[in-house]
């Protein structure tokens, strides 16, 4: 019996329309968790995947569930969808939560490897007693939450929906899947709802009560009742505000973009779009995850534009609203609303908002490309843009390919304005302000990531106690930070593979207490710095797929604005990181050669073929 996981994974080749069932080995399971960890592992062993185009019908996506998702472990709803990705070429996970991903588990499966191309638009339909590929042709393009609509109808309430929206099918590269329409938890980055596109795959609709097994129930109880509570206390602010109320801090900190990454300081700004301000005016509801005691997401609703959906999150207030100057809350959450709809990642399409508007101001594009549109900092042009590029009109269509490619395509020193690290563009924190940032985003396996390291947690005073962290260190001193990373990355990369949430995080959720639900769940007998080596193991599997596909140390750079353009004003004013002593520091504790590629001799030690 497993205990935490069904031990089975779906295998659909779209093809042919035939399906499959794989076993899952428990010493996978223990050597790599599940969700991208497992993932990696499966793609890993992918042949000629140098010569595969991620969206050819050769690509592999893959859906697979954390390991602790679906059970009570809290806030472990997440699920990671992997694949190669279309925007940068490389490793990609998107991770997402909601109530989808328990339930997909919850059929029977913990995962499931899509291949292939449909000749037509399809749907899957997967419960306990079947698997069926249906048509959609009539759901093809159409919006998310149209699409969501039409499948409750048509299959019941108790369905839960994941869909790409018109984005996705027109392959823009940065397109998302969209899971729970309205309510609108996103697998974001990478392009992944691209590839979806590429295999005339519309939808997924999930059903299932097939609940995992619990190695130790009564531990598992018992560690519960402690930890739930303390979780709870320490992620207060989230559970009132979501991420939208630390706007204000985080401009504090100098970390927020800004007018494309040009300015650090911009507060009467930042106080008209945080949280604290729209909520009150804008909220319907709060919302909670599967298994989620922090509740941080805002469902509002908007009479006056007939909007009706998940409110911005920090990101999205980032990307859309300071980085463009966009200080109009409606602006921003009818922004916010049209990507959802369209399946767009609010991070990339709010970039290449900020970026094409300064463009136009430095004369780089013009009406001409614009069809006559004037792009002026602000919420006009930003709605605007957003349904250019959702539709792939004028300026849209080539902004649509992400801001690397743009920009070589437009030519004209375009790529002074793109903020990206190996084609992904960065999300709303300024490496300027946390340097440690500038080393996590250069060696990041999925390019432009915060998530792999969060290491301005530490820096705003966030204790990670089980390695060490119980003082703030400097966030603008670049000499302690290579270590940091390390074993942030360590630590964190076991996060999406085990289902878990990272606000944990902030719930002071450490290796140790990971160590002690694994053992629970699945009856293992980990510690904690058994995890901390499954954490280093898969931060090296993936960095090299990555390898495979020709990364190294000439790809671990940031853009001209970051190591080069210091912020005029702000409490980051004249911060630059020393990353190229940061980057030598890492490489040698990471045990890389000089070129940034892992060792023989470490792989060997971490059991990577």
């Amino acid at each position: 019996m497993t205990n935490g996981y069904h031990g089975k994974i779906l295998k659909i080749d779209l093809s042919n329309k035939k399906t499959e069932e794989i076993p899952i080995n428990e010493e996978d399971v223990k050597k790599y968790f599940m969700g991208s960890g497992l993932s990696a592992k499966i793609l890993s062993h992918w042949k000629d995947i140098e010569n595969i185009e991620p969206l050819s019908p050769q690509s592999q996506l893959i859906f697979m569930a954390g390991l602790f998702t679906g059970t009570t472990i809290p806030a472990s709803s997440k699920l990671s969808v992997c694949a190669k990705s279309p925007l940068t070429g490389i490793w990609n996970e998107a991770t997402v939560g909601g109530h989808w991903p328990a339930t997909f588990k919850f059929t029977g499966f913990d995962g499931m490897i899509i291949t292939g191309k449909s000749e037509k638009p399809v749907y899957l339909c997967i419960t306990e007693e079947k698997i069926e590929i249906r048509d959609a042709s009539h759901l093809w393009a159409k919006d998310t939450y149209i699409t969501g609509e039409i499948l409750a109808k048509e299959l019941g309430d108790d369905f839960k929906i994941c869909t790409i929206g018109p984005s996705g099918e027109n392959l823009t590269f940065f397109a998302s899947i969209i899971f729970d329409p309205p309510i609108s938890r996103v697998a974001a980055r990478g392009g992944i709802g691209a590839v979806m596109g590429s295999k005339n795959l519309k939808a997924i609709a999930v059903k299932g009560k097939k609940i995992p097994n619990i190695a130790n129930k009564e531990l598992l109880k018992e560690l519960l009742k402690a930890q739930i509570p303390k979780i709870k206390e320490f992620t207060v602010g989230l559970t009132n505000f979501g991420t939208s109320g630390g706007v204000e801090t985080v401009e504090m900190y100098g970390d927020l973009p800004i007018k494309n990454w040009q300015l650090g300081s911009w507060k009467e700004g930042a106080k008209k779009i945080a949280g604290q301000a729209m909520q009150p005016l804008y909220l319907d509801r709060h919302y909670s995850c599967f298994s989620c005691p922090i509740r941080c997401a805002k469902i509002y609703k908007v009479p006056e534009r007939n909007l009706y959906g998940h409110g911005p999150e920090y990101e999205t207030i980032g990307m859309l609203g300071s980085n463009c100057l966009n200080d109009n809350p409606l602006d921003l959450i009818e922004a916010n609303e049209l990507c959802n709809k369209f399946g767009m990642d609010t991070i990339s399409c709010g970039h290449l908002v900020s970026f094409a508007i300064e463009a136009f101001e430095r004369g780089i594009i013009t009406e001409k490309e614009t069809g006559g549109l004037k792009l002026e900092w602000g919420g006009k042009s930003v709605v605007e843009l957003v349904k250019m590029i959702g539709k792939r009109e004028h300026i849209g269509d080539i902004l649509a390919l992400g801001v690397r490619r743009a920009a070589l395509t437009i030519g004209k020193n375009a790529q002074e304005l793109a903020v990206e690290v190996k084609g992904l563009e960065i999300p709303g924190h300024d490496p300027r302000a946390h340097v440690g940032m500038s080393l996590n985003y250069a060696t990041a396996v999925r390019g432009g990531c915060h998530l792999e390291a969060l290491t301005y947690f530490l820096d705003r005073g966030i204790p990670v106690e089980d390695l060490g962290y119980t003082v703030a260190p400097d966030s603008h001193r670049s000499d302690d930070k290579p270590q940091i990373v390390v074993n942030m990355q360590n630590y964190l990369s076991c996060f999406n593979p085990l289902g878990l949430c990272k606000f944990l995080f902030i719930g002071r959720v450490g290796p140790k207490i990971i160590a002690q639900w694994l053992n629970a769940v699945c009856g293992f007998d980990f510690t904690m710095d058994d995890v901390m080596r499954t954490g280093e193991r898969l931060v090296n599997l993936k960095r090299m797929f990555d390898v495979r596909l020709g990364i190294s140390r000439k790809d671990d750079v940031l853009p001209p604005r970051m190591f080069a353009g210091a912020k005029p004003d702000g409490k980051a004013k004249g911060v630059l990181a020393d990353l190229g002593n940061m980057l030598y520091a890492y490489y040698n504790i990471r045990k890389w050669d000089e070129f940034g590629i892992p060792t023989k001799e470490k792989l060997r030690e971490l059991g990577i073929p």
